[in-house]
């Protein structure tokens, strides 16, 4: 048996919110690949969500999250999908602080210091009706054993801005940043894992194309092996014999499985962090709209809450993001 991991990562462009860098980790027989994963299991789990329905189809849709979700259509395949997840893993979050130990606990100590999120609670799923979730989570289970595949972890890593800005500024670059912390995560998600072939794929990161050097410094035990560069796909390999690493950093890694399930992850993470702060400072300025954070829409809303938040003495570091 070996191990197929992806990450990916919401957030990178805004100037309000975390960014939330995601990595999800399956089991499955040596052969499997992270695109032919998908194929293993499409009785189980369909790349769209028009497949998924009451009447036999999928039980869930795993996909890239802007398939699944977009602003004012709705999140209930994304939250079905995570849901299920999350069932498999033995989690089972109720309420929205549920969430976050589930998936991200190391983010709870810097939320405790930032106003938006303090207190702040609401029901989950929001939109999904979890009543049948436990035969759903049973029905998965069986079906992803019969082809000798396990849902091993899902794991967060949320960087609010406070820490974002520290970390452009110690890399030189967000681009720098996001290599760096998806690389230490994927790092840390491995060091568990028990013998086999490793397969670890990501979103590639910007215009970048060569990893080698990044791979080198958070493996810097073995020598990395570089298979190939370019535009579409960058691979590279390393390791013992017994635990060969094989790392993709690829365009359009959404179609990988684990990828998929990793964007989910972190595209609803950000969805709920950006949910606590639209309402915070919804309740202090009267008809302000909400936003999603982006460049030119958070430059209104830094503008419309600047009364309040000198009111508040809240600091410029807590709430925008240098780059």
């Amino acid at each position: 048996m070996g191990y197929l991991i992806g990450t990916d990562e919401a957030g990178y462009g805004p100037n309000l919110g975390p960014l939330v860098i995601s990595t999800t980790v399956w089991e499955a027989p040596d052969e499997v690949d992270g695109e032919t994963l998908s194929d293993r299991l499409a009785h189980l789990i369909a790349t769209n969500p028009s497949r998924v329905d009451a009447n036999g189809g999928p039980y869930v849709a795993m996909a890239d999250s802007k398939k699944l979700y977009a602003s004012g259509k709705g999140v209930r395949h994304l939250e079905r999908g995570l849901w299920a997840a999350m069932g498999l893993l033995d989690r089972h979050p109720k309420k929205w602080s549920d969430v976050w130990p589930a998936i991200a606990p190391e983010s709870l100590d810097p939320m405790s210091a930032i106003p938006w999120y303090v207190g702040y609670e609401e029901s989950m799923p929001r939109e999904y009706d979890d009543a049948g979730l436990e035969s759903l989570v049973g029905a998965l289970r069986a079906g992803l054993a019969a082809v000798g595949v396990r849902l091993a972890a899902v794991r967060s890593r949320v960087i609010f801005v406070e820490e974002f800005n520290a970390l452009v500024d110690r890399h030189g670059s967000k681009g720098a940043a996001l290599s760096q912390q998806t690389l230490a995560l994927a790092a840390r998600m491995m060091k568990p894992l028990g013998p086999g072939p490793i397969s670890l794929v990501c979103d590639k990161h910007g215009g970048r194309n060569r990893y080698g050097a990044l791979l080198a410094e958070h493996f810097p035990e073995w020598l990395i092996e570089v298979r190939g560069e370019g535009r579409e796909r960058s691979s590279y390999r390393f390791g013992p014999p017994e635990r060969r690493v094989n790392v993709c950093f690829r365009t359009k890694a959404e179609a990988c499985l684990p990828v998929a399930l990793a964007s989910m992850a972190s595209k609803y993470l950000r969805e709920l962090a950006m949910r606590a702060l639209n309402e915070y400072w919804s309740r202090r300025v009267p008809g302000l709209c909400p936003t999603a954070g982006y460049p030119l829409d958070a430059k209104r809303f830094r503008a419309d809450i600047a009364h309040a938040r000198k009111q508040l003495s809240i600091p410029d570091r807590v709430l925008w993001r240098s780059r």
